[in-house]
């Protein structure tokens, strides 16, 4: 194809019966936009017979592009092969089990065009069973609030990006359910839009219970990117301090009962507490000053930095 102006790309992982389905409901809402398309399926290790339906799809229509991963290496690491496939200006993604409704790309379309780099879908009305929509709806909250992006829903699949947005970002491990906190951290502006959501047909769930706790250690590592990679003192030298200040405390308390005359101090616990938090306090931020010297020696100041235009 000459052109592309909206790329959608489609995970997939053992969907193998909503592919035809998703593929018409698609086609019907793209060709009604009048805007050239491209549709990238990558399959995520699937074994139910998907990338077979998939290949299927590619030689009737040649705006269909496949891509088979070897193994199933999760939703951000096919999310990341996708955006580095993708020709269009335009992306957008949504998940292969027909529960984002591809009639609602209008409206994300337009609100990205209103002059967001990238609008999430809200499934305000989720239809899942309270065993997910209430432990999402903690972590929503609590991502909100220590990322300072106020979404409802991070985890949505349903997206519309600028090109430049999918560029920036790094996608690895299970990143991709805090690409809104990502993106604006380099500064792009995000927004939010209610979207239908509907119940799953066709096969099951491939998120368990274990997602929530691997989302929350992925929190740690979003907080440590967005907040202390070019300033990792802040951190350690943090978390140092407060030991420190917590041991001497207890040493300075214990020095007060000895001057008093209350014998002895060597045999209580609080010595060794107050020991041990000025030496951890103290290790701490000897590693955010390494840190500091090993960030100055090998990245440039403008490393990290998200240019929105240039003149000249």
């Amino acid at each position: 194809m000459a052109s592309v102006e909206l790329s959608v790309i489609l995970p997939v992982l053992d969907e193998v019966d909503s592919l035809d389905l998703l593929y018409r409901e698609l086609t019907t809402v793209l060709q009604s936009l009048g805007r050239p398309y491209e549709l990238i399926f990558v399959d995520d290790g699937s074994r139910d017979g998907s990338f077979t339906r998939i290949e299927k799809l590619h030689r009737s229509d040649d705006r269909v592009r496949a891509i088979q991963l070897r193994r199933n290496f999760g939703k951000a690491a096919a999310l990341a092969v996708g955006f580095r496939a993708a020709r269009g200006d335009i992306l957008l993604t949504l998940d292969a089990d027909l529960q984002d409704d591809p009639a609602e790309i209008p409206r994300l379309l337009a609100r990205l065009e209103e002059g967001q780099d990238l609008v999430s879908g809200w499934k305000r009305d989720r239809q899942d069973p309270r065993s997910k929509t209430w432990p999402s709806r903690l972590f929503n909250g609590v991502t909100g609030w220590l990322t300072g992006v106020r979404l409802h829903d991070f985890n949505s699949g349903f997206k519309a990006y600028r090109r430049e947005v999918a560029e920036e970002i790094r996608l690895y491990g299970e990143l991709h359910r805090f690409i809104p906190a990502l993106a604006a951290w380099k500064g792009f502006r995000v927004d939010e839009l209610p979207v239908h959501h509907r119940a799953r047909r066709f096969g099951r769930s491939k998120f368990g219970s274990a997602r929530f706790w691997r989302g929350c250690l992925d929190l740690v590592t979003v907080l440590f990117l967005t907040h202390y990679t070019r300033r990792p003192l802040h951190l350690f030298g943090g978390l140092g301090l407060a030991a420190w200040i917590a041991g001497f405390g207890a040493n300075l308390y214990l020095t007060g009962l000895w001057l008093a005359g209350v014998r002895p101090i060597g045999t209580r616990p609080l010595l060794a507490f107050g020991v041990l938090s000025m030496l951890v306090g103290i290790q701490f931020f000897a590693v955010g000053l390494l840190s500091e010297l090993v960030l100055s020696y090998q990245t440039k100041s403008a490393d990290d930095v998200s240019v929105r235009c240039r003149l000249g």
